[in-house]
């Protein structure tokens, strides 16, 4: 029987986890089965605070819909020439979602860990991961599974940001690559949600980082394009937009039978300071 060692390390007892087979095992014999999708579930009960931790189905679905369309490509090629141009070669992605991004990622790094606390968003990425490019885990970023400096890269793509745990799991050196909503992204469609449109404040992020962690670069992506009602109807069930607007402002953008939209974000690559 093959055994594999990896970063992972068991959420109950932090000990090292080793593939077995179809069985990821820690010397304490704490065990957690590999599902035949390729994902293994990292999310104990005493790390739980809700039966149904992080996106609904619903919003997961409608986002893998969304996505898959090429409406945000030109983030995901953002990132992966900057992953590229840094050489980078292992990535831990947190709250991966559906893993349209973390697939993308795969392509130009060799060793890519999915992370996402809802259950049903990692059995999506890890259904649409033909080749098992990816190690999938269900898992929350608050208490990562992964070892202590065993981390070139986190990523968090519209993600919170563990702080302690990202100088945990960090190499020295290591760099964290977080994309957010710049101030004016889908403004049209918040306009047509909302009497008053909050601009994204993206600044409180680094903010938040500093001083362990130093800014190294900062992009801003923009792209345009054209909604049909079909994915309109998508993208407002995946962001959390609409369930914060009055019904009928939200049953009026429904109606329309297309939207021109601009997408507008952050990308922040900054570096661990020791």
């Amino acid at each position: 029987m093959t055994m594999r060692t990896t970063t992972l390390q068991c959420p109950i007892c932090r000990d090292a986890l080793h593939l077995r087979g179809a069985i990821w095992q820690c010397t304490n014999l704490h065990s957690f089965d590999q599902s035949r999708h390729g994902y293994v579930n990292l999310h104990v009960v005493q790390h739980k605070h809700s039966s149904s931790p992080g996106d609904t189905e619903e919003a997961i679905v409608a986002r893998h819909r969304f996505l898959k369309q090429g409406f945000y490509q030109p983030l995901l090629t953002q990132i992966q020439k900057l992953l590229s141009t840094y050489s980078i070669q292992q990535v831990l992605d947190i709250g991966c979602g559906e893993g349209y991004y973390t697939l993308g990622m795969s392509d130009v790094v060799s060793n890519v860990i999915g992370l996402d606390i809802a259950k049903s968003a990692i059995q999506v990425a890890a259904k649409s991961d033909h080749a098992h490019c990816v190690r999938w885990v269900v898992g929350t970023g608050t208490v990562l599974p992964v070892a202590d400096e065993s981390i070139e890269m986190c990523t968090s793509l519209f993600s919170p940001l563990p702080k302690l745990e990202l100088l945990r799991v960090l190499k020295s050196q290591g760099y964290i690559l977080i994309a957010t909503p710049a101030p004016h992204h889908l403004y049209d469609l918040r306009a047509a949600l909302f009497e008053t449109v909050k601009a994204h404040f993206s600044e409180k992020i680094l903010q938040q980082l500093y001083p362990e962690f130093e800014l190294q670069h900062a992009w801003l992506e923009n792209s345009s394009f054209t909604l049909d009602q079909k994915n309109l109807s998508d993208l407002l069930t995946m962001t959390p937009y609409a369930y914060r607007a009055k019904p009928e402002r939200r049953l009026a953008l429904q109606a329309k039978s297309s939207l021109d939209l601009q997408a507008a974000f952050w990308i922040y690559l900054l570096r661990k300071c020791c």
